[in-house]
């Protein structure tokens, strides 16, 4: 046995000292293997994960078919360049457009994914003189320049500006400051369905709607933001759906294989010759090994009626959450729909991320006060019980030391 694959949370933790650029705020443990909505560390501690890949393991670790067909597909081809036609990539981009609308563009994550819809606007957009994207205070699209720009809070901006230009920020969920900022020089609006770092913030009654309509009396594009809300995360197959509010431009990575890096775009038809030959690429993009893992990803959520499993156990999240809403008043608002989840208090969340972990249940904190949420879609109601349990507990702890 290698003697690195034996090493000791520990001394795990020492190499990353040694080796790994430290921007990230880790843990202190090194997990070593998942299976399911299930994860264990060096020490053979076992976690119940509640937030599994930062929503990228959308059918939990390690899922039967999506790790078959990888090993199926590593004997065929790992990788070849977009100069070439691949099947796996015909047969996911005929799957996924299939089950919404238009032509799909491949890449490797979101950020890269929010990427290519803000270029395709500008080329789109550029043919009138249009450049300006409107996005939202609180969403979040990314870690690139451009992505960075796109996301409306401050506390991303630090440091590394000028930022790229041609960003305008409204208020989410007021259609007015929307229609003020449009102007001649629009090209889109973009948005997540439901803000995810935001907090779980579900769209107001008829604001995705409202959004739609401006867009279309402005003859500007709308963007959905579904790297988090997409693959089945709502209970419907992309987030768009569950207000049955058509975007031009949609992106995608997170879930959508189940935690092999990728990413997409799909737009109208009638958009997808603006991304011209030449006009932009991504070298990985749309490989057959993440390929072949979003088919099979897609393939296991049919087979397994997991659409329908995500609407049940978010219904289950729910009722525990508003009976344990009645006992303790720091719970002052639950936004949930699907498998996503946001608990608002009226306390700090961070504590009890730390908190769920010694008890072995691993969660995430956002925005200051926001508990999310964001199991695999195949959790089973006993892991929704087990877990929520444990988060009750570490709730009422919380409020009694903040009394």
């Amino acid at each position: 046995m290698d003697p690195a694959a034996s090493m000791s949370s520990a001394d795990r933790i020492a190499q990353f000292d040694k080796y790994v650029i430290p921007n990230y705020t880790r843990y202190p443990i090194s997990l070593v293997r998942g299976e399911g909505s299930h994860c264990w560390d060096a020490e053979g501690k076992r976690y119940l994960d509640l937030f599994p890949g930062w929503g990228c393991n959308i059918i939990g670790h390690c899922p039967p078919k999506v790790v078959q067909a990888i090993k199926d597909q590593a004997e065929k081809l790992i990788h070849m360049p977009n100069t070439w036609y691949m099947e796996p990539q015909g047969d996911f981009a005929e799957m996924l457009c299939t089950r919404s609308f238009g032509k799909a563009f491949f890449c490797n994550s979101g950020a890269e994914a929010n990427e290519a819809a803000i270029k395709l606007a500008r080329l789109h957009g550029m043919k009138e003189g249009r450049y300006r994207i409107i996005t939202f205070e609180k969403g979040f699209h990314g870690r690139t320049l451009a992505t960075t720009a796109a996301t409306a809070q401050p506390k991303f901006h630090e440091g590394i500006g000028p930022l790229v230009a041609g960003f305008k920020y409204s208020p989410y969920g007021d259609l007015d400051a929307v229609a003020e900022l449009v102007d001649h020089e629009t090209a889109a609006i973009m948005i997540e369905p439901i803000q995810g770092e935001g907090g779980v913030r579900i769209p107001p009654d008829g604001y995705l709607a409202g959004l739609r309509r401006i867009a279309d009396e402005n003859g500007c594009l709308l963007i959905f933001d579904e790297v988090q809300t997409g693959m089945g995360r709502t209970g419907t197959w992309f987030g768009y759906q569950q207000w049955d509010v058509k975007p031009d431009i949609l992106s995608l990575a997170k879930g959508i294989a189940a935690g092999v890096a990728c990413g997409a775009m799909i737009c109208r038809t009638e958009l997808a010759p603006d991304l011209r030959p030449g006009m932009h690429a991504s070298t990985f993009g749309g490989n057959p090994l993440a390929t072949a893992a979003g088919i099979a990803t897609m393939q296991t959520i049919e087979e397994d009626n997991l659409l329908e499993n995500a609407t049940a156990m978010s219904a289950r999240y729910r009722s525990h959450f508003e009976q344990l809403q009645q006992e303790l008043p720091v719970i002052s608002q639950i936004r949930n729909r699907g498998m996503m989840v946001g608990v608002e208090l009226t306390i700090p969340s961070t504590p009890a991320v730390g908190k769920c972990m010694e008890r072995g249940v691993l969660i995430n904190a956002t925005q200051g006060t926001t508990i999310r949420l964001l199991p695999a879609l195949n959790i089973t109601a006993e892991e929704v019980d087990e877990g929520f349990a444990v988060i009750a507990d570490v709730i009422r702890e919380m409020a009694a030391e903040a009394e």
